[in-house]
């Protein structure tokens, strides 16, 4: 155990988002996307029965966000809904982004087919337990000033 790190980031996972280097993207999906598939063995790191928002809070006090990148955050958009529109677990991830300072507009909302695409370039996928639909999000890693 160590301290001050949220208690659901396995060594796994810390190992993986530690080795991720600037500009590169980790994707926190729900419990029904099709992480294997997409995965191209890129590693998969799952964490049943836990929602979106909570693994992307806990991803994300480890993780800075991009501030070289216009949208470091994005999630997948509800087909067939207005362009607006976000469930509740997409609006937890917005709130999150915001938490750390940046802005809702720094959040895409990447249509789903498109969002398949952009996943593939992703070093890490992390299945969490979310069940809604569409409760996938996409962060890029920045940089620790030091």
């Amino acid at each position: 155990m160590l301290k001050g790190l949220d208690p659901i980031l396995t060594p796994e996972l810390l190992m993986h988002l530690c080795a991720m280097g600037h500009g590169e993207w980790v994707a926190v999906v729900d419990a029904n996307f099709t992480a294997d598939f997409l995965a191209h063995g890129k590693p998969v790191v799952r964490l049943p029965g836990l929602s979106l928002a909570r693994v992307s809070q806990a991803v994300l006090s480890v993780f800075p966000l991009a501030t070289d990148v216009p949208q470091p955050a994005a999630y997948m958009h509800v087909c067939h809904s207005a362009p607006t529109h976000r469930t509740a677990a997409q609006q937890a991830v917005v709130n999150l982004v915001e938490q750390e300072g940046l802005s809702a507009t720094q959040v895409e909302a990447v249509e789903r087919y498109a969002f398949y695409e952009k996943i593939k370039g992703a070093s890490l996928i992390v299945q969490t337990g979310e069940g809604t639909a569409y409760g996938n999000a996409l962060f890029c890693k920045g940089v620790i000033l030091l």
